[in-house]
């Protein structure tokens, strides 16, 4: 992010600071920070999508948290933990396919349970330094991924993108956009593709917009034109993040990635996802198993204020899709790259330190 402050982070202290967020909604025409005081304004925030990107989720869920538990700072323990319970599963409730929000939930209810004897007070304060672990170890491996990534795309003159996997999807410089950042900074010339990402236009409202502010050389297409842009040779790469990972490699992503990997394959174009480790569950098989999340009508029919389809037409609007794993050339982790994308090369670089 450039001339502004990160997409998510914390302001003051344990018992007085809060969340701030940038409104992603309102992006590219407008520029808006939200404070976020109470667990319910997070839980809005993460359900309308004024935050969104799986890593970004995970910290706002965290310091959500924080929030949630600052009215109880001066009950009892017990009382302060039941409070926690409660607040771990509100949040919980907010969006059903990004398993990092329920990853970095689990830790603070694991952070808490580590230190039973610790005063109410006390445990709020340990649990905003949990928080700003998260954060932290996010951009860590914005980093990370962006250095595994970079020989990857090496020498690609284009590369095609999905959705909005920058810093304003996490703590850092992002999964896949951060690869896109190294490349560009190697190569100026470099063109990248960016789908609009039907029907909240995430990669025109919102990958366009950080591209161009880091000077970083950006095309816009309709969703379905990725297929002639690749049979025309504009592209040797395609990278999109991923929201949750299965245990084979399967990976949900924002609707239209699977078309995308299918066409790549077609077309003998290498497929790449950018994710950290906290996107993968390793509790499911296969991306049979991920819950994709179903949202409303009025996002197709009235996409942003506008009726663009006849009063009563039914609707299917699904947030997720899932790439399979054998479409994927490879994962690109804060630990390494994994390929082949097969379940053992999984299971034995997420055991790695």
């Amino acid at each position: 992010m450039t001339n502004s402050r990160p997409a998510v982070s914390w302001i003051g202290d344990a018992v007085s600071g809060h969340l701030q967020l940038i409104d992603q909604t309102r992006l590219p025409v407008e520029y808006l920070e939200i404070s976020c005081q109470t667990a319910e304004v997070v839980w809005e925030a993460i359900k309308s999508l004024r935050v969104r990107g799986a890593p970004a989720i995970g910290v706002a869920a965290a310091y959500g948290v924080v929030v949630g538990c600052q009215s109880a700072r001066q009950l009892p323990r017990k009382q302060f933990d039941e409070k926690l319970d409660q607040v771990l599963n509100y949040l919980a409730g907010s969006r059903p396919t990004a398993v990092n929000l329920f990853w970095a939930l689990d830790r603070m209810r694991r952070t808490a349970a580590s230190v039973a004897g610790l005063p109410s007070a006390e445990l709020l304060e340990r649990l905003l330094v949990e928080a700003r672990e998260i954060e932290r170890e996010d951009r860590e491996m914005c980093a990370a991924i962006a250095r595994h990534g970079l020989p990857l795309v090496r020498g690609c003159s284009g590369i095609l993108t999905h959705c909005n996997t920058g810093g304003l999807a996490t703590a850092g410089d992002g999964t896949a956009l951060a690869v896109i950042f190294a490349a560009a900074l190697e190569n100026p010339r470099l063109q990248v593709f960016a789908d609009e990402t039907r029907p909240l236009l995430q990669g025109a409202r919102l990958t366009a917009w950080e591209l161009m502010q880091r000077n970083v050389a950006v095309t816009l297409i309709c969703d379905s034109m990725a297929g002639w842009v690749m049979k025309e040779g504009r592209v040797q790469a395609v990278i999109v993040g991923a929201d949750r990972i299965a245990a084979n490699g399967d990976s949900a992503n924002k609707i239209g990635t699977y078309s995308l990997s299918m066409l790549a394959k077609a077309h003998g174009i290498p497929f790449y996802v950018a994710a950290p480790s906290s996107t993968f569950d390793l509790t499911i098989d296969s991306g049979e198993q991920i819950p994709i999340e179903e949202r409303a009508s009025s996002e197709i029919t009235h996409a942003f204020g506008r009726q663009t389809a006849p009063e009563g037409c039914l609707t299917y609007n699904p947030a997720f899709d899932v790439a399979p794993a054998t479409h994927i050339t490879a994962l690109i982790t804060e630990k390494g790259v994994i390929q082949p994308v097969t379940t053992s090369n999984i299971r034995a670089l997420m055991a790695t330190a």
